[in-house]
């Protein structure tokens, strides 16, 4: 007679002559126990709180379940979590240091968890600018996106005397028929094309657009907003902004010329540029020659193009020789020559933005930033906004708690599968919520740190 099978044991070869048997009747236990440093970093910045204040909750009080903080508090450390899509949370409103967070370990009444499932998250995402019938909650873009600004200026205890902005666009590819969507040449697909704004590792600006537009559509206005909002608290930094050759636009470089603002760009090559360096690409190339690796040669000149430009500026030039043939790159600037020469402007400064797309990548490929799926763009925008928020959220975790430990540079997939996902027991009395962390963790003194740094600066 065939063995009656269980299908809530899981058996596996046996062990020093031990039955092994799996089930899924452990209780309360969560594999995320390292969210309670996200928390805590929450706590610090307020953060999810100060969102909150971004919108409007017209629900009616008395059948709201689940409040407007804690819907955003579970979807922002949902995402910083690894958990992407609305669905997942069907089982997350059930995890226990999810409900700590939130400070709710019982829902009111009895057919509730105490988290919110994928149908309220997703009421909450299809937010507008105006309540309507089934969502209630409305979002004020502007208030999100100075939040953003305001998040970066708190980060430091005193205005530094210079600081660099970071602009690029990357393409968000779409696969299916979402509101905006436009097929780009260079990217070879559907997609939306955001703007983001860092600053070192602080994200000030993630502005979602179409892809029918110039890459540099709209900077100047998303400049004028975040320099406005910087010098309201620090009227005397320096500023200067840094982008490709994309941004390279008349419009961006007299308004910086125009504010005090200072810029480093890419400009793209032609014939003429080309013909300025010459000599430098022909020393560059015996020099390559006789040593057998590549050389490069920097010029420092004046140049203007034949109509588009509204006065000469300042160029370099670098004639590269590498593999067997020319690598010629220019930038213009508006920075002085008796301030920094050619060579570091274009080797330190210039190149120091490649830096940028690694925490654009962070942002979208760690945090789903390019999660876009949902049918308007007011909705995506919404869910870029989450997703960015998650970025400042761990970011902080690394800045605050993490600076002292191998995970100060970590990118945010390394923090959370190192120090987020963590296995524990929670056990709930009437006095406490203890959490048993496993015993075998092996990043136990990073946790503790960062631990020890947030409660200080909660202090």
């Amino acid at each position: 007679m065939p063995t009656e099978c269980n299908p809530a044991r899981f058996e596996f070869p046996r062990v020093d002559g031990r039955a092994v048997v799996a089930s899924f009747d452990g209780g309360r236990i969560t594999s995320d126990a390292g969210a309670l440093l996200l928390g805590a970093t929450d706590k610090v910045l307020g953060l999810t709180r100060r969102l909150a204040g971004c919108f409007q909750d017209h629900r009616d009080p008395a059948f709201v379940e689940h409040r407007l903080e804690t819907l955003l508090m579970q979807r922002v450390v949902g995402i910083a979590l690894g958990y992407e899509d609305l669905v997942d949370h069907d089982e997350l409103r059930h995890d226990p240091v999810l409900a700590v967070l939130a400070g709710k370990l019982e829902a009111r009444r009895g057919d509730c968890a105490p988290l919110a499932g994928k149908s309220t998250l997703n009421r909450l995402e299809l937010s507008r600018a105006e309540p309507s019938r089934y969502a209630r909650i409305s979002a004020d873009a502007g208030a999100i996106e100075a939040l953003f600004v305001d998040l970066f200026l708190d980060a430091h205890a005193k205005a530094p005397a210079q600081i660099t902005l970071d602009l690029d666009a990357t393409d968000d590819p779409l696969h299916g028929h979402q509101e905006g969507r436009f097929f780009h040449g260079y990217y070879d697909c559907y997609c939306y094309l955001p703007l983001y704004v860092f600053c070192g590792r602080h994200l000030l600006a993630a502005k979602l657009r179409r892809a029918n537009i110039d890459g540099a559509a709209g900077a100047v206005e998303e400049m004028a907003r975040i320099i406005s909002q910087i010098r309201a608290r620090w009227p005397r930094v320096r500023i200067v902004l840094r982008g490709d050759s994309g941004f390279c636009r008349e419009p961006l470089m007299l308004w910086c010329e125009a504010n005090r603002v200072d810029y480093v760009f890419g400009l793209a090559r032609n014939k003429r540029l080309e013909s300025e360096i010459t000599a430098e690409m022909q020393a560059a190339r015996a020099a390559a020659e006789r040593t057998g690796k590549p050389a490069r040669r920097f010029k420092d000149f004046t140049w203007s193009t034949l109509d588009s430009w509204a006065h000469p500026r300042r160029v370099i030039g670098k004639a590269e020789w590498t593999t067997g043939e020319a690598n010629p790159r220019f930038i213009v600037t508006s920075l002085k020559p008796d301030e920094i020469d050619a060579r570091r402007l274009y080797e330190v400064i210039y190149c120091a933005r490649g830096e940028m797309e690694n925490r654009i990548k962070e942002c979208q490929l760690d945090l789903f930033a390019d999660r876009t799926s949902a049918a308007t763009m007011s909705a995506n925008q919404l869910r870029l906004w989450f997703a960015s928020i998650a970025y400042v959220l761990l970011s902080a975790l690394r800045r605050i708690g993490l600076p002292f430990t191998q995970f100060a540079r970590a990118s945010c997939a390394t923090i959370r599968l190192k120090l987020l996902k963590m296995g524990a027991l929670v056990r709930v009395s009437v006095r406490r919520v203890a959490v048993a962390i496993a015993s075998a963790c092996p990043f136990h003194h990073e946790f503790a740190l960062a631990h020890a740094l947030l409660r200080r600066s909660m202090a």
